[in-house]
């Protein structure tokens, strides 16, 4: 008898417990999640193009509803490969329209830590904390004074911004959202503690913790979290996966769809960048739905796509998301069905689509060919050092407040601040939401021995809240209300 039961992964448990009924606990995860702002604020932030006028091309929150629709369809997929009796066995059974929830709004969430200006602009963060934490006074006078290994965590932590671990602080730290567990692991896809390094994880978990997954804040949440889901350390809820899956099959697809609908290649281009890429990925040529491979399915993506009367364009992905996206959902719900003993405890190290298939060389070909001509079209470049040079231009105008010391920075929080007028200034621009958190923290938290640098870690901590939260066009403008004084 099978020692799976997904009730265990399921639990009404929340850090205040609500209720008694499953759905309806669920259903208030729901609520709150779509009436939040850090979800209404996806729609002006980047998912390849920054700041883009076009309202067809996608934003993170089109393209996160687009993963919600894949995941909900892998989740009835896996139901229907599952007979009545693997269900019982493996506790699912009843559980359908909760799974379905739970993917569906952990879909939803699992861009919602991500800074403005999409993946430049962690980058742009972690490049400014690596070239500027160390001279900033608060640690420069802590090094000065204690051995570099006691602090080597913390700086590590903050010179690794990860949207992942900014989603999980959204949810408790930030916006206090009070999800079930099962809500907040199913969007953990990473499990590594941001103050440790890839080196000190086992070898057997590290596809699971290749980025960080949380921060110190939120440490204590996400052990009680993985305690009561009885998840071991460094691995990952069992419906996670499905989330990764989504995502990947989503937008692999998406981002070549915005590239033709603005240009940048047409569709004979695209279809023979396709073909050639793949047929390196995949010499063996195998068959890819009802016996046609690759080629043949793309081929009839592109002729059908050709005598349509209104547009080439919408008709081929159209077609192409046909064809392509459920034999890629079918590959993933048979890779969680196949796994299943291993994706249940959260130690299947890699994700679902990930294999030697053929349907991890179709992902493939679709990245690949975004890689190497849409990410590096010169307007996608520029827009991006754009990115870059926002995002790096915020924080140096805010770091006046990281260079305070702890006690003259807590004059300005207390409000009195008369003898710093441009850090208070800066002080009074910052999100109260943020400020708060950052109180509730410091109070909590500190102790005699520990103070100091918690404070510091704080601060940080702070002003990666403040400019992670922007969207492109607010951190944009803010950018440049800043540098006129200049």
């Amino acid at each position: 008898m099978s020692t799976i039961d997904f009730n265990k992964k399921i639990s009404l448990a929340r850090p205040h417990p609500y209720g008694n009924d499953l759905q309806r606990a669920l259903e208030s995860d729901r609520g709150r999640i779509i009436n939040s702002a850090p979800i209404r604020r996806l729609q002006q932030k980047t998912q390849v193009f920054p700041l883009e006028r076009n309202s067809a091309v996608r934003s993170r929150l089109t393209h996160s509803m687009e993963v919600q629709q894949v995941g909900r369809f892998i989740v009835h997929t896996i139901y229907d490969k599952l007979s009545e009796n693997q269900k019982r066995q493996y506790g699912l059974l009843g559980l359908e329209r909760a799974v379905e929830s739970l993917v569906e709004i952990a879909c939803l969430m699992h861009d919602m830590g991500n800074p403005p200006f999409g993946h430049c602009g962690e980058d742009a963060i972690n490049r400014w904390f690596n070239h500027n934490l160390a001279q900033l006074n608060p640690l420069s006078k802590l090094l000065a004074e204690r051995p570099a290994s006691s602090i080597a965590p913390i700086v590590h932590e903050l010179c690794h911004f990860d949207g992942n671990a900014q989603a999980i602080r959204l949810v408790h730290s930030l916006h206090r959202f009070n999800l079930t567990y099962s809500q907040a692991a199913a969007v953990l896809k990473y499990t590594r503690p941001a103050t440790e390094t890839k080196e000190e994880v086992p070898e057997s978990k590290s596809y699971l913790t290749k980025k960080v997954g949380y921060y110190a804040t939120e440490a204590s949440y996400v052990e009680d979290m993985m305690r009561e889901l009885d998840m071991a350390k460094y691995c990952r809820h069992p419906l996670s996966y499905i989330m990764e899956a989504a995502d990947d099959i989503s937008y692999c697809m998406a981002d070549l769809e915005d590239a033709v609908e603005k240009r940048i290649l047409s569709l004979e281009a695209l279809t023979e960048h396709l073909k050639n890429t793949y047929k390196a990925l995949e010499p063996e040529n195998r068959p890819i739905k009802n016996n046609q491979t690759f080629d043949d399915l793309l081929n009839r993506v592109y002729n059908d796509a050709q005598v349509d009367e209104i547009s080439k364009t919408h008709k081929f992905f159209i077609k192409l998301r046909v064809v392509m996206v459920h034999p890629l959902v079918n590959h993933a719900a048979k890779q969680f069905t196949d796994h299943i003993d291993t994706v249940f405890t959260g130690e299947f190290n890699r994700a679902l689509i990930e294999d030697n298939s053929q349907f991890h060389a179709i992902t493939q070909t679709f990245k690949q060919v975004a890689i190497k001509h849409v990410f590096n079209d010169p307007e996608v470049e520029t827009l991006e050092l754009q990115g870059y040079k926002i995002i790096g231009g915020l924080l140096d105008q805010y770091r006046p407040l990281l260079d305070l010391t702890l006690a003259d920075f807590q004059k300005i929080v207390q409000g009195d601040g008369r003898y710093f007028p441009v850090e208070r200034r800066l002080f009074n621009k910052l999100s109260r939401k943020h400020v708060a958190a950052y109180s509730l923290a410091l109070k909590e938290h500190s102790t005699a021995e520990n103070t100091e640098l918690w404070e510091f870690y704080l601060r940080c901590r702070l002003l990666q809240d403040y400019i992670s939260g922007m969207t492109d066009q607010f951190a944009f403008d803010e950018y440049k209300s800043l540098m006129v004084s200049n």
